[in-house]
């Protein structure tokens, strides 16, 4: 079976000769043609992910053209208004992301999809935010999260900014088992889609928009200007799209001493300076802790390529000890609910959502202060579901899971 998806692949008319003398130089290897082409990578809620290279079961333009193509018939049945809503794309620092990001662009193009396309590449929160704040109907982006520089991924949302629900992800996967992947592929030349206004760039303003978003989650500003002249934070974005952001909202809190591990700070998607870019990682934060040492910082705080998990590292006893995530997710639950107390805006119905892996040390600092829990599986998606469906019965002002990643607010 593998090897006749191989000759498919090999005889493609769509593949570069550079392309067809990579499958022609793996011919007499059985074993990586069984690995490259044993079946397609899986669609599921939230998209593809795998290593890069050519064949079915890896990242490549013609896996990422064809799940686009099954994702835009997904938009195209949910009526006109669907399509002409479209959908945003987003892209990371990893190595291929903004070819395939306009690869999809291409393709969605093509079928009559709106598209609105970053100009380059930006954290995933900011995906998340410009779907809602445009009212469009779902979302890409190009990214393998906090995997290896041999990873990529393709994440989809929909329109309320969290990943797509099941339920689409498996009509988004029946497309694709249905439409054969060279020929049944809708697409259309790049260049061409912007000259014709079927590709739209979306840049500066729309950052701009985000960070007032971003900065209106604070809670006690007064508490930064207090310590803005002796507080001493190390920031690395491991490579990744935080570099251009990170700063600039911490400068904009009125954090006056930020030292950038400027080694790290130039997007790469090779990341030389790690093994890993994950800030769970802590052997990530070797060059930081120099620095933080250097200068004596406070605190030390790393985001992943797509700027999606913060990890942090704290001086205690003389020494840098990490946060985990679930330390950090109810540090923050009982800061927030302090300060929301102490300014007369925690609601009576204030709630919070972990997921069922987080732990329940939260549940208690809740309770202690009257304010509701709720436990989800793992994923945003359904911590945006479970917001959606409590409606006015909750406000959630708070979410969180143990891998680093923290939501504020209740996105409405």
């Amino acid at each position: 079976m593998y090897k006749n998806e191989y000759e498919t692949w090999l005889n493609a008319p769509s593949l570069s000769e550079e392309e067809r003398a990579e499958l022609l130089g793996m011919q007499n290897d059985d074993n990586e043609i069984a690995e490259r082409f044993h079946g397609p990578l899986t669609f599921g809620t939230a998209g593809l992910r795998g290593i890069m290279g050519l064949g079915s079961a890896r990242m490549n333009v013609p896996v990422i053209r064809h799940a686009t193509h099954a994702f835009a018939q997904v938009i195209l049945e949910q009526g006109l208004e669907a399509a002409h809503a479209g959908v945003i794309l987003c892209y990371d620092s990893r190595t291929n992301s903004d070819l395939f990001a306009k690869e999809a662009a291409a393709v969605m193009a093509a079928n009559g999809v709106r598209v609105r396309l970053f100009d380059a590449m930006r954290p995933t929160p900011l995906l998340s935010f410009a779907i809602r704040h445009y009212g469009a109907t779902a979302g890409i982006n190009i990214t393998a999260s906090h995997n290896p520089k041999e990873y990529n991924g393709y994440k989809v949302y929909w329109s309320d900014g969290a990943q797509l629900p099941p339920a689409f992800a498996d009509v988004v996967a029946e497309h694709m088992a249905a439409t054969h992947i060279f020929t049944g592929i809708k697409t259309m030349d790049y260049d061409l889609a912007l000259e014709q206004r079927l590709i739209t760039l979306l840049g500066k303003e729309t950052d701009e928009l985000f960070m007032k978003q971003v900065l209106g989650q604070s809670v006690d500003k007064d508490s930064v200007a207090q310590v803005a002249d002796t507080f001493k934070l190390v920031y690395t974005p491991f490579h990744g799209t935080g570099a251009a952001f990170v700063p600039e909202v911490l400068s904009r809190l009125g954090v006056k001493h930020v030292f950038p591990v400027l080694a790290q700070m130039e997007p790469d998607g090779n990341f030389p300076t790690v093994k890993s870019p994950n800030p769970e990682d802590p052997e990530g934060f070797a060059l930081a802790l120099d620095l933080a040492r250097e200068h004596g910082a406070d605190l030390i705080i790393g985001t992943d390529p797509d700027t999606d998990r913060v990890g942090a590292m704290t001086l205690h006893e003389g020494t840098y000890q990490m946060i985990s995530g679930n330390q950090m997710g109810v540090l923050l639950l009982g800061y927030l609910i302090a300060r929301k107390k102490q300014a007369g805006t925690l609601a009576e119905n204030a709630a919070f959502i972990k997921t069922i892996v987080s732990t329940e040390m939260a549940d208690a600092v809740a309770a202690l202060n009257g304010v509701r829990g709720y436990t989800t599986f793992t994923g945003f998606k359904f911590m945006a579901e479970k917001i959606t469906a409590l409606g006015d019965e909750a406000q959630v002002f708070f979410s969180f899971e143990e891998s680093y990643g923290y939501m504020f607010g209740d996105f409405v």
